[in-house]
């Protein structure tokens, strides 16, 4: 094997290092992202969850009478 042809492999090896890299620094974020969402996604469903029952407990207080009559 000459010796161009051992600094072309080498030098695609070294881009493709890079490139994966960067390809890891990616989906690294993507995950922290991910679990952010996940995280307000489940305080989301707890606070609708406590709208709902605070919701009901209002509702069935609506079929009494009022005071006045």
């Amino acid at each position: 094997m000459n010796q161009q042809r051992l600094i072309e492999i080498e030098t695609k090896i070294a881009y493709q290092e890079h490139t994966i890299q960067q390809l890891n620094d990616v989906v690294c974020s993507q995950q922290k992202q991910i679990e952010h969402l996940e995280t307000i996604c489940k305080h989301l469903i707890d606070r609708s969850k406590e709208f709902s029952e605070i919701a009901a407990k209002v509702n069935a207080g609506g079929d009494e009478k009022p005071p006045h009559y």
